[in-house]
């Protein structure tokens, strides 16, 4: 599966329900190594659209559960980085 394919998904936590974001507005972590995705870094926004600073959520690639047409579903809550 390509980004492209992945860009636009909404990353949603199945045990809280909770929408965490837009998959386009995510950073990623790749393994330098293997060229592997790691993990999702998502940042957290602010009501004007300001990003605040080192408040982001990590997910871990090992972490989702399915990847469907509109969203990507993770399991465990991620934390704070």
């Amino acid at each position: 599966m390509r980004y492209r394919d992945l860009s636009s998904k909404e990353i949603v936590d199945i045990q809280t329900g909770t929408r965490l974001g837009v998959l386009g507005q995510t950073d990623i972590e790749l393994d330098e190594k293997t060229g592997e995705i790691v993990a999702f870094i998502i940042p957290n926004y602010s009501w004007f659209g300001m990003k605040k600073e080192d408040v982001n959520l990590r997910i871990k690639w090992s972490d989702i559960e399915k990847i469907g047409e509109d969203m990507i579903m993770i399991r465990q809550t991620p934390i704070s980085k």
